[in-house]
């Protein structure tokens, strides 16, 4: 697999309409920088706003997948997030004129035709890959899907199966198992699919004013008089001349390939599980998959992603001797045994305001005596206190005269505990400064678990006032 990350060498434009919208759209694939990521950008509204791809952006899933930021939204998105996963581009801006990118033929066909044309160039960046390291399971009783992730060493593969229980369908599965030599010309030209009946349900919830017998296959699920469809054609806005045909496919129109359905499903996967923001190492297999299936279960890597990128940041700050010890902490802090709780600073970044502290939580502790006896837990407002006081370790490095400053709570916000903290565990605390004006600062905070996965223990806002020390 890829070891470097990739982008495009040059922009590059396509045109058409939006499937659902029926909006015409210019979208334009331009080069980005490595660690960029893919993001939609909305060239037609003020200062042009950029929508991440990642699935904390999703906001509907009724018809194609909907991204949104602070109210600014791109629809169906699948497609042109599948070709981009297809091409094995990491970092790419889709600059779009309108809020839906043009369907083209249905398919993903133009716009890897367009990627590729576009030339793709390998950044200094190495990719960062989800490894699937264990099983992962999505099931929906309800919509009967299953969606599994396994463990597939330095390799990539997926495999979906469809079955609509329609004569013109059937049963089908396809599975990708070479993303260079498969994806697109085996994958990206399958075309979008419903059913007939789906048309006016569609037409009825204000969709698919792009849709053509040209951009989807439609599948054929009732049966009509000549004289029932001649009524019909004209209730959903179909062209006279299209025809019911004698293959169960609107207008007899022929497939690309014989299970092009399932084909496209794949595609459609492939474009949802993109939003986990990373290429994934290992083998994904769907039954009956959809996007609310496919947006449920990418939620789960999503959040398995960012474990594991969370460990692999503390397991190199941990590698490292940190930026200040205990001597140099007690140099900045008053506090002292038995209320110092924390041991060392991992880094400080002052343009960002941000730093990150660590506390190793040993049974020695003198709160576990009372806190409890038969079973010791780190009290919650020691943990907010650890925090408070890793940020407090932020707010006076910054002060030429903090020996002569205390710094006391004046409130507390939003406070959650989620992990039980115990003997043997290692806190590692994220801080961060939102605002600080004549003695009076913000900062809000995570503390993590890191050994198990870098999972949230607890988090908060506070309110923090800067004294004089007394003499």
């Amino acid at each position: 697999m890829l070891v470097k990350q990739r982008t495009i060498s040059s922009a590059a434009t396509l045109s058409g309409v939006g499937l659902h919208t029926g909006n015409k759209s210019n979208m334009t694939f331009k080069p980005a920088p490595p660690n960029y990521g893919v993001r939609f950008k909305r060239i037609d509204l003020e200062n042009s706003p950029e929508i991440p791809a990642d699935i904390d952006h999703v906001t509907d899933i009724s018809r194609g997948t909907t991204i949104a930021k602070d109210g600014v939204d791109v629809h169906t998105v699948e497609h042109v997030l599948a070709a981009i996963t297809g091409c094995e581009i990491d970092n790419i801006i889709v600059e779009l004129d309108t809020n839906e990118p043009p369907v083209m033929d249905g398919s993903a066909k133009d716009y890897v035709r367009t990627l590729i044309h576009a030339g793709i160039v390998e950044q200094d960046e190495d990719r960062d890959y989800l490894v699937i390291e264990d099983t992962v399971h999505y099931h929906d009783e309800k919509g009967n899907v299953d969606i599994v992730a396994l463990p597939l060493k330095n390799d990539f593969r997926i495999t979906v199966m469809i079955d609509f229980q329609n004569p013109a369908l059937g049963s089908q599965h396809s599975g990708l198992f070479n993303l260079q030599e498969e994806f697109a010309k085996e994958f990206a030209p399958a075309r979008t699919f419903c059913f007939l009946k789906e048309v006016e349900m569609l037409i009825q919830n204000n969709l698919i004013k792009g849709g053509r017998i040209d951009n989807a296959v439609v599948i054929v699920d009732r049966e009509f008089t000549d004289s029932e469809f001649k009524e019909y054609k004209k209730k959903i806005r179909l062209d006279d001349k299209v025809k019911l045909g004698t293959t169960g496919i609107l207008n007899d129109t022929p497939l690309r390939f014989k299970n092009e359905p399932a084909r496209h499903k794949l595609l459609d996967l492939l474009g949802d599980i993109a939003l986990i923001g990373a290429p994934i190492k290992g083998q994904i297999l769907a039954a009956r998959p959809g996007h609310r299936s496919n947006v449920e279960f990418t939620k789960i890597l999503r959040k398995l992603y960012l474990q594991k990128k969370a460990v692999k940041k503390y397991q190199m700050l941990k590698s490292s001797n940190g930026v200040l010890d205990i001597e140099d902490i007690m140099k900045i802090l008053p506090h002292r045994y038995p209320f110092l709780l924390i041991d060392r600073i991992l880094e400080i970044d002052k343009e960002a305001n941000k730093i990150t502290g660590l506390k190793n939580v040993s049974f020695n502790e003198p709160f576990f005596q009372g806190h409890f006896p038969i079973k010791p837990i780190m009290p919650g407002v020691l943990i907010v206190e650890a925090m408070a006081q890793c940020g407090g370790v932020l707010l006076m490095h910054a002060m030429e005269d903090s020996h002569k400053k205390m710094a006391f709570f004046t409130s507390m916000d939003n406070v959650k505990f989620k992990k039980q903290v115990v003997p043997g565990d290692q806190l590692i605390f994220e801080m961060e400064i939102t605002t600080y004006r004549r003695g009076f600062c913000k900062m809000k905070g995570k503390a993590y678990k890191s050994y198990v996965g870098g999972e949230l223990a607890a988090e908060g806002e506070f309110s923090i006032v800067v004294v004089d020390r007394p003499v």
